[in-house]
């Protein structure tokens, strides 16, 4: 304890202090204040877009919003590299027998930094286009490619650099000479308002389109609210979202536009559907309907901070889908949904893909 006589005092000023009331309390008040007002900043926008989600989650399908026979499938590298073999394909022809799926994106990049393609990353290319031309007529096998973007690190493709996109240009050119079906392209992180993109998509579809093919690209989700990859750009320097304008601008380039809605941080099945309800409705206001507009599946299991498997189900993602659907444009024939990827998906998934979306 403080000897307030020992300061030179007249011992009334100890007394005084002694009545006075400790600073100690006073601070914890006014923290408590402040965490409590903090918390209120948060949480109310926070629920409110969880209430928003929420709601957007609840009613019922409209008749007839099931697959229009026009969905993909992302596969992994095995079936280029020598690792898949022709019981494979029969077994994969069986499983596309009963379904939508018409496009299968087969990886075989991944691309350079430069843009070029090595060609030995798709040794049996041939022989995977034949085989499955052959077990299942009418499917369509797309090169899947893609590269990191030097958006938010150092390293990367640098869309910025003429000569990369031209590379890309020529990669293009080659996988279609191997007699792939269709480009897709796959690049990421992909900044909104990105104007190289745009270019390299322009000289993209003018090379799919001479040679009778498509032009397909996976897309960053759409803002949930307005400006949104503005604000997370700014704090955290990952915009993450593309305004609806430019995923316009992207879908008015290509024949395909695949929305990889998935990863979306939502904790619950109801939030989560509801998110690519609202997802849907944004990405068909603004697509083309000549452009076919897919929405993504998780047909993956992880949990971390972007993507938690109790929530992030097929069911709900379905489910959002078919209700973002019936609000906007029930009708629309250029529609489908796009599963990712063969190599994670279980019989649970494609349960729940044949059932709820297929039949």
């Amino acid at each position: 304890m403080r000897d307030t006589q020992a300061d030179g005092g007249d011992g009334h000023d100890g007394e005084a202090a002694k009545e006075a009331p400790a600073p100690g309390p006073r601070r914890r008040r006014r923290l408590r204040r402040c965490v409590l007002g903090l918390a209120l900043v948060v949480l109310v926008p926070l629920l409110t877009v969880a209430a928003a989600l929420r709601l957007n989650y609840a009613g019922n399908p409209a008749d007839g919003t099931r697959t229009r026979g026009k969905d993909a499938l992302w596969l992994g590298h095995a079936w280029v590299d020598g690792r898949k073999t022709d019981s494979d394909v029969r077994a994969l022809a069986r499983r596309l027998r009963n379904s939508g799926i018409r496009d299968l994106y087969v990886h075989a990049g991944p691309l350079e930094h430069d843009g070029r393609l090595p060609a030995p990353a798709y040794p049996k290319a041939a022989w995977l286009i034949g085989a499955v031309h052959k077990a299942a007529p009418g499917i369509r096998v797309q090169a899947w490619l893609g590269d990191k973007l030097a958006t938010e690190s150092p390293d990367g493709m640098r869309l910025a650099e003429k000569d990369t996109r031209a590379a890309v240009v020529r990669s293009t050119r080659q996988i279609l000479t191997a007699g792939f079906d269709g480009a897709h392209f796959d690049l990421e992180p992909l900044h909104s308002g990105d104007e190289h993109y745009l270019d390299l998509l322009d000289t993209l579809h003018g090379v799919t389109r001479a040679r009778g093919v498509p032009l397909s690209v996976a897309a960053h989700q759409i803002d949930p609210l307005p400006a949104l990859h503005s604000v997370a750009g700014t704090l955290a320097g990952h915009p993450k979202w593309w305004s609806q304008s430019y995923f316009g601008q992207v879908a008015r380039r290509v024949d395909q536009i695949a929305v990889m809605s998935y990863d979306t941080s939502t904790p619950l099945q109801s939030l989560y559907g509801g998110y690519v309800a609202q997802q849907t409705s944004l990405a068909l206001e603004v697509t083309p309907d000549s452009t076919d507009l897919l929405m993504g599946l998780p047909f993956y299991r992880e949990n971390n901070f972007d993507h938690w498997a109790h929530a992030e189900t097929v069911p709900a993602a379905v489910r959002g889908v078919r209700l973002g659907l019936s609000r906007t444009d029930a009708a629309r024939t250029n529609f489908g949904v796009a599963l990712y990827v063969d190599f994670a998906a279980t019989e649970t998934d494609w349960t729940a893909y044949e059932r709820d979306w297929v039949r």
